[in-house]
């Protein structure tokens, strides 16, 4: 294994490409035409395997032009070298050509019936999402995996966030707030019990179906009687989600607690500001040593437009890092995946905008904790 080496394809290397391909595939073979595209094409990536004997592997990476995916096209290994981790070889090195290019997701597809293939990509820590029916030419099924490539290194320039799910399906806010009072203050609670206790305080009440999530309001008073400085940016004045109840009096209800809110805000020395926070104003917040939370529609993560609470822990001038305090064991998800999660900065413009008409733009910067 030590005498392989791996590399950038090249157009010197076409014909032992075609001449691999044929000896590892009978079916859905990769033509010259389509070696000698991919070759040319300068955002996509083929990273080769290259022992004394000649070309022994490659794989194949496309780089999405609209989106920070990418994904693992083909691979290839000749029969003779399987066995001593050259397809291992082979994908680690192309997730570190995504990486580099700036991808956060490496998906690719995998016949049903190779279980030798699907193994290697569970242990590699991809992760089954979906399935292609009829995919392949002979119209066998292909299994669709994705795995999480880009993780950030926690920096001295941004407070250390420590990582709390939620652990009920109504109270990201308060996990989103309990993570940004733990970078706070190390001995802050961070139990379920703690988490329950501030939803109680700043739930708004109603909001689409089932238990009411919290607002802007709510959430900066909880941190504020935590002893913490607090701020709040919200883009509307008046009381929020009312456009996601049709009761007249649930209507009403928001708006009570809506004032109920204010009146108590005026008791507190937090700021309140009727403007978005931008992406500057986080940044200089994180700098500062605060941890701003910010409220999202999660369309840009999972197509469904619910209101719902992240901690940002860090910026740079490709990313914004999020804690997601959210985690779908159903989909195999695990605090890996959901800690300084990177967002595109253009795809986290939209994400941090709620509604469709007039959308509202909220954040609580927690501050460290006031002189007593």
């Amino acid at each position: 294994m030590d005498q392989v080496q791996f590399r950038q394809a090249s157009a010197q290397d076409l014909d032992a490409l075609v001449a691999l391909e044929n000896r590892c595939f009978t079916e859905d073979r990769l033509s010259r035409r389509s070696f000698r595209r991919f070759l040319d094409m300068p955002r996509d990536r083929l990273v080769v395997a290259e022992s004394a004997e000649g070309l022994v592997g490659y794989c194949l990476v496309l780089m999405s032009a609209a989106t920070r995916l990418a994904r693992i096209y083909s691979i290839a290994v000749q029969p003779s070298e399987r066995g001593r981790g050259v397809g291992e070889r082979l994908i680690s090195e192309a997730e570190k050509v995504a990486v580099a290019a700036g991808r956060i997701i490496m998906r690719l597809e995998v016949r049903e019936d190779n279980p030798g293939a699907i193994n290697l990509y569970r242990r590699l820590g991809y992760r089954q999402f979906g399935t292609y029916r009829d995919y392949y030419e002979d119209h066998a099924n292909a299994l669709r995996f994705e795995r999480r490539i880009l993780f950030y290194e926690p920096s001295r320039d941004f407070p250390a966030v420590p990582y709390y799910p939620q652990t009920t399906e109504f109270s990201c806010g308060p996990a989103a707030l309990i993570m940004a009072m733990a970078a706070m203050d190390e001995h802050a609670t961070m139990t379920t019990i703690e988490e329950l206790r501030i939803w109680r305080e700043a739930t708004t009440i109603f909001m689409l179906a089932g238990h009411g999530g919290c607002g802007p309001h709510g959430l900066a008073l909880a941190a504020w009687h935590r002893g913490f400085h607090a701020s709040a940016y919200i883009s509307k004045e008046g009381a929020l989600f009312k456009d996601t109840v049709r009761n007249d009096d649930k209507k009403r209800v928001l708006e009570l607690v809506h004032e109920g809110f204010i009146h108590d805000m005026a008791q507190t020395g937090i700021e309140l500001h009727h403007d978005p926070l931008s992406l500057e104003g986080m940044k200089s917040a994180l700098e500062d040593g605060r941890v701003p939370i910010i409220l999202i529609s999660t369309w840009q993560l999972n197509r469904s437009r619910v209101p719902h609470w992240v901690t940002v822990c860090a910026i740079d001038d490709q990313f914004v890092y999020l804690h997601d305090p959210e985690i779908d064991t159903d989909i195999g998800e695990t605090v890996a995946d959901k800690q300084y999660l990177p967002i595109d900065r253009r795809v986290f413009d939209r994400m941090s905008r709620y509604g469709r008409n007039q959308p509202l733009q909220a954040a609580v910067i927690v501050g460290p904790r006031r002189a007593v």
